[in-house]
């Protein structure tokens, strides 16, 4: 079953410094009926103004994953931590027992992220925090994954969740493969360009949840970047 969720129908709000679409019941956009996707609690597509951001705010209890599409976001927390990440790559964040962070565009163009909330498997523990880069090149044609809770996924960032992020660029005609279990939440969303998934076209910035489905064949309709969750 793949359910799509087309971008124009996403719930958001325009804050001037920060335009926000919400696949997700999430802050003033109240959707009782849609409050995730499985473990997959959060995927809000975020432009940020340059100079702006998300000033010290507080988290617990959840990995939050940030997929920089274009140009770079600035983190700081209060356990020190301090980072550029910019496009193409992805931080992570485990939240653990409470950590505060802030997050700035301080580019002089707009940013633009995908932040992915997932449910851990277990409350509490030492917050942490990463940065990784993934060059597109690297995942041209293929998935690749970029975070995961699972312990063979080496080359990925570690989340505490039964869940993993995955990300591929694909060219045109190109298309690329997925075996999940068929009792795993996916929820796949092209940054870029445009798919068909089993058959279903799903365009830039649109939700596709997915469920029930032992095979994905994911073909690029034109020059297309993917991330997908795949979550208990």
């Amino acid at each position: 079953m793949i359910e799509l969720r087309p971008f124009a129908k996403l719930g958001g709000a325009d804050h001037g410094w920060l335009n926000a679409k919400h696949h997700f019941s999430f802050a003033s956009h109240y959707d009782p009926d849609n409050m995730g996707h499985g473990a997959l609690r959060v995927w809000n597509d975020d432009e940020i103004a340059p100079n702006t951001g998300f000033p010290a705010h507080p988290h617990a209890n959840m990995e939050i994953i940030t997929y920089v599409r274009e140009g770079a976001i600035t983190h700081q927390d209060s356990l020190g931590n301090e980072g550029r990440t910019e496009a193409g790559d992805v931080q992570v964040m485990s939240a653990g027992s409470g950590i505060r962070h802030s997050e700035y565009n301080l580019e002089p163009t707009r940013t633009r992220i995908f932040q992915i909330w997932i449910e851990p498997t277990a409350r509490g523990g030492q917050p942490t925090w990463g940065s990784k880069p993934f060059p597109k090149g690297d995942r041209s044609g293929k998935l690749v994954t970029i975070a995961s809770g699972f312990e063979n996924d080496t080359d990925a960032l570690p989340i505490r969740a039964d869940a993993r992020v995955l990300a591929t660029t694909l060219k045109a005609g190109e298309s690329a493969e997925y075996a999940p279990h068929k009792s795993r939440h996916l929820y796949l969303v092209p940054a870029a360009g445009s798919v068909q998934i089993n058959g279903v076209r799903v365009n830039a910035r649109d939700g596709a949840a997915i469920r029930d489905e032992d095979r994905l064949m994911i073909t690029a309709l034109e020059d297309s970047e993917i991330v997908l969750v795949d979550a208990a």
